[in-house]
């Protein structure tokens, strides 16, 4: 291609709302430019790195024997009705009626679309094993995109589908795509991902997994011990808690605690620990109450959270524990309407309708903390679960934080934040059942088909290659993933000759097979130069008439400082060869990491 015919050019700088620095190199590289909040084009540089990372995955996904399919963007309500996720999905599902008055829906994902497929197709359990695959755009209306590509609202996802009879098969698909994640990972660059436990969320399922890029962008926490490999997404993180002392139960004592609404202030007015104390927290949550009418019926309660004043409530595990459609920070006026006091709460003397205690189970294993008097200044000593109070549920509900205790290891855990670059999730017979989609097994019987969803954002990958390959001047992409292998630009000035000479080395070097983008336009060198940088094409061919004078053209690597001369004749060897030791250490990067036992 001729930079002079690019639809698209460079910019001098980002836009100012822009903090992501891999994201302003992309829009100042005119590889994407945004339509709206979270919702992109991709200009002709984009298109092709997308495009190279589309080719990585589908030859991974069919290396594990992956059929593509193209599945439809709109999907009719019914479908989603039947597996509730109508009713359980918020706003971020783009829900409208088309011109007949039937409810529709834009596929945020496609597991209902997958089983409605196998219920019309598959009948036997010897037509089993499957797995199916697409790249296909999704819509999930975003209350706050941010980081450019790393989370919109429209984008690209390479979904794929497993389906087996049984679990044990499953789970062997489900360790092959673990394998075949971190080869497409380091294929297109990102060798140092991550595969951490994490929260099933509105998938449902099992287990499941995501693979996270190390980065200070993501917006996910992990928790991460050095000393045994552990790895979970904090939403779900588990850790060694401390063992509570064994202490003769005391009676309850009330006592004036002036102007102590926290933890912090009441630790200190006592003269205790935190770990001496029972924190409330309150939520609303949108929880089950089935009837026979109405089986995916909720009922909005007060949720009342205890865990003791050293650690955190984690709202993941909370939700979890009370299979809660939502949760969120309750009100005030919420807290009061059931007799407790915002910062001097208790679960004790409360009104208990509408009202879910759900206590820690560090909480409830331990003696006499200091709880709240629900009135303001005062507080209870002595405060024991079992006696004092009741919970509807025990559950672990902390966060782990940096230095909480391995749960594998007598090590620590460390906190780090990263980017999702793929997911996948042992989904079992959930949407299968609901959708009847079933085989007959070799004993006659119909049983519902076992499902796995494995997903990866195509635009968040590239996101997350710009933000590891950049330099202060611009990207450094990968070759794999880069636009273009070679980037050759001419420095002909008024020089006839030398243009003639630099369009016979471009016809070369596309003869040869290699992937070339030409700078042909009218511009100083320093422009030039600086648009090559910007744009992070692996390797630069220049040709000038200082290069001849110096014995040819100049080769310069994006990654490295110095830049070689070779004879004109040699060019594209060279070149060849350059490009060919640019795709070897990429390839030396892959590993077939088995998924641990």
């Amino acid at each position: 291609m001729r930079l002079s015919q690019r639809f698209g050019e460079t910019l001098r700088a980002a836009p100012g709302d822009v903090d992501v620095v891999g994201h302003q190199f992309l829009l100042r590289a005119g590889y994407v430019r945004q339509l709206a909040a979270g919702i992109f084009s991709a200009l002709p540089f984009g298109r092709r790195s997308l495009v190279k990372i589309e080719q990585i995955i589908r030859e991974e996904m069919d290396r594990i024997g992956g059929q593509e399919i193209t599945m439809p963007v709109v999907h009719p309500a019914e479908i989603w009705q039947e597996t509730g996720r109508w009713y359980q999905i918020g706003d971020e599902m783009a829900r409208f009626k088309d011109r007949a008055g039937r409810d529709m829906v834009l596929g945020m994902t496609h597991e209902e679309i997958v089983a409605d497929l196998v219920r019309r197709d598959i009948r036997s359990y010897k037509q089993l094993p499957l797995l199916v695959y697409q790249l296909q755009t999704k819509f999930r209306d975003e209350p706050r995109p941010r980081a450019g590509l790393i989370r919109v609202r429209e984008f690209v996802m390479k979904d794929s589908y497993s389906l087996d009879l049984d679990y044990a098969g499953l789970e062997e698909q489900y360790r092959r795509h673990y394998t075949a994640y971190f080869r497409m990972f380091a294929r297109a660059g990102l060798a140092d991902v991550i595969a951490v436990a994490s929260d099933t969320g509105m998938m449902g399922g099992k287990l499941a997994h995501e693979f996270m890029y190390l980065n200070e962008i993501g917006e996910d926490s992990l928790a991460l011990c050095e000393d045994c490999g552990y790895a979970a997404n904090v939403q779900v993180a588990r850790f060694r808690k401390p063992e509570p002392a064994v202490a003769s139960v005391l009676p309850i004592e009330r006592v004036e605690t002036p102007a102590c609404p926290t933890i912090e202030a009441l630790v200190t007015f006592l003269g205790i620990s935190a770990a001496q104390t029972c924190k409330v927290v309150f939520f609303t949550a949108a929880v089950p109450a089935p009837s026979e009418d109405a089986p995916e019926a909720v009922r909005t309660v007060l949720v009342m959270a205890l865990v003791r004043g050293d650690l955190q409530v984690n709202e993941t595990k909370l939700g979890n524990a009370i299979h809660a459609r939502w949760v969120k920070p309750a009100t005030a006026d919420e807290i009061r309407a059931v007799g407790a006091e915002p910062g001097y709460a208790s679960p004790v003397g409360i009104r208990r309708a509408g009202v879910l205690v759900v206590a820690d189970d560090l909480v409830a294993a331990s003696s006499n903390l200091v709880s709240g008097a629900n009135e303001p200044g005062f507080h209870l000593r002595n405060v024991n679960c079992g006696r004092d109070y009741t919970p509807d549920v025990t559950a672990d509900l902390c966060a782990a934080g940096e230095g909480s205790g391995c749960p594998s290891c007598t090590g620590s855990l460390r906190v780090a934040r990263g980017v999702e670059v793929g997911n996948i999730f042992q989904l079992g017979t959930r949407y299968t059942e609901a959708l009847g989609a079933t085989v007959l097994n070799a004993e006659g019987q119909a049983v519902p088909v076992v499902m796995g969803s494995y997903g990866i954002g195509v635009g968040r990958l590239l996101a997350c290659v710009a933000e590891e390959y950049r330099d202060d001047r611009g990207l450094i992409l990968p070759i794999t993933v880069a636009p273009y292998e070679v980037h050759l630009v001419s420095l002909s000035g008024r020089d006839g000759d030398l243009d003639a000479q630099a369009g016979q080395l471009y016809a070369a070097l596309r003869e040869a097979g290699l992937e070339v983008v030409f700078d042909d336009r009218e511009a100083s060198a320093g422009v030039k130069f600086a648009d090559a940088d910007l744009m992070g094409v692996p390797l630069r061919v220049t040709l000038s008439g200082r290069s001849l004078k110096a014995g040819g053209v100049e080769l310069k690597r994006r990654d490295e400082a110095e830049a070689r001369i070779v004879p004109l004749n040699g060019a594209v060897d060279a070149v060849r060869e350059t490009v060919q030791q640019l795709y070897a250490a990429v390839a030396e990067r892959v590993r077939d990491i088995p998924y641990p036992d």
